[in-house]
């Protein structure tokens, strides 16, 4: 398995599963001189860093002022942020502009040679092929909690999908945003990525790319950029993940928590658009759910990541792991970009809810699986809500 991106490898990996890595992408010139000029220009400092995580990070040789103006570019092994406790996320005001969310693709995946496992009963047939559908614009009408997340690794700038989900410690007023751990968290091998924002609502009117470079920021992100302030994803990611083989999916979900680049308003990101989904962590097996509903913006060709997707499916079974959750698996023809983004069935009181994200599906497309929540996601959720309860 591996990050779905938009350049798949040959045929002769074709069935190869991929990371959905949803079009985790990258930019030629990793930030470039616009991202140094605006950490020049000035530096928005909303985001409070406590003394005892920039000690830490002094122990890794970072300085947080010289990070906001440039040195979150060093991706030295020494400095690759790994540990729960030390993620740092300080704003760059004006980072994120339209031509560098635009400029972000998804960087080339690695071939492997480890395909699923094949128990019998826990994983089902391989899906009928599902077309993606385009969701009608305006999206903050249609599909208002949806939206895509930026942020910057070490092979450039980077996308997934994401979805504003209810905070139980704030009802109403959530800044909390539902993705995949593989969007936030480089798994066994990397650590935090850096410079990670939400923008709700990107591309607003669905306009094709050739329109994008003239088309305003007020409607390439009507409800502004929203920048990541905690962030938090599995053990089991963090310790198994991997952009091949796999590994970790069954856990690959994570928990942003947002505040606004700009500032200037009281209002809550539920607030600003307008809905939140709640989140079912006991959601019935596959077999049990009639139909299912994945969101995302896949950026892997035929798509270019712009413009926002779903399929609609009944849900099988997928194991990828004799020893781990089984996952559920939809047939969709959505490719990288789409990762993190939203899996919504019919709760338990018969409105929406999400259920899932997606996290992987194979080199050549036709198919997502996303994770079962279940304890393990339901600790992360509360976690974020608990940090921020009150605020």
């Amino acid at each position: 398995m591996r990050p779905i991106r938009p350049a798949m490898a040959a045929a002769s990996i074709a069935a190869v599963l991929a990371l959905a890595a949803t079009a985790c992408g990258q930019s030629e010139e990793n930030g470039g001189d616009k991202a140094n000029a605006s950490a020049e220009q000035g530096t928005e400092r909303r985001i409070a860093i406590p003394q005892e995580l920039k000690d830490r990070l002094k122990e890794h040789g970072i300085d947080v002022d010289k990070w906001r103006n440039g040195a979150w570019k060093d991706w030295d092994g020494e400095k690759w942020l790994r540990e729960a406790q030390d993620f740092v996320n300080p704003i760059i005001e004006d980072l994120w502009d339209p031509d560098r969310m635009r400029e972000a693709e998804t960087p080339p995946a690695q071939p492997v040679d480890r395909g699923i496992s094949g128990d019998e009963g826990v994983t089902d047939p391989a899906p009928a092929p599902v077309d993606a559908e385009a969701v009608r614009a305006p999206y903050r009408a249609n599909a208002p909690e949806a939206g895509k997340v930026f942020f910057d690794g070490p092979e450039g700038s980077m996308v997934c999908s994401a979805t504003v989900v209810e905070d139980p410690a704030n009802p109403g007023k959530s800044n909390m945003v539902w993705t995949a751990g593989h969007c936030v968290h480089a798994g066994k091998k990397g650590g935090w990525y850096r410079n990670i924002a939400f923008v709700p609502s990107y591309n607003d009117n669905a306009r094709p790319t050739a329109e994008l470079e003239s088309t305003p920021k007020a409607e390439v992100a009507p409800h502004g950029v929203w920048w990541g302030d905690w962030v938090k994803t599995s053990e089991q990611w963090i310790g198994q993940g991997a952009k091949t083989g796999g590994q970790g999916a069954p856990y690959d979900f994570a928990v942003i928590h947002v505040t606004p680049e700009k500032g200037g308003t009281e209002k809550s990101l539920e607030e600003t658009v307008g809905s939140a989904l709640p989140v079912d962590f006991d959601a019935p097996a596959a077999p049990q759910i009639a139909q299912l509903t994945a969101t995302g913006y896949p950026a892997g060709a035929p798509f270019d990541g712009e413009r926002m997707f779903g399929c609609a499916d009944r849900p099988g079974r997928l194991s990828v792991q004799s020893d781990e959750p089984t996952m559920y698996r939809i047939g969709c023809t959505m490719t990288g970009g789409s990762s993190g983004g939203g899996w919504v069935a019919e709760g338990p009181d018969g409105e929406p809810a999400l259920i899932s994200n997606t996290s992987i599906g194979p080199v050549s497309a036709g198919w997502l699986a996303g994770p079962r929540l279940g304890a393990e996601a339901k600790a992360v959720y509360e976690a974020v809500s608990r940090k921020f309860a009150g605020q």
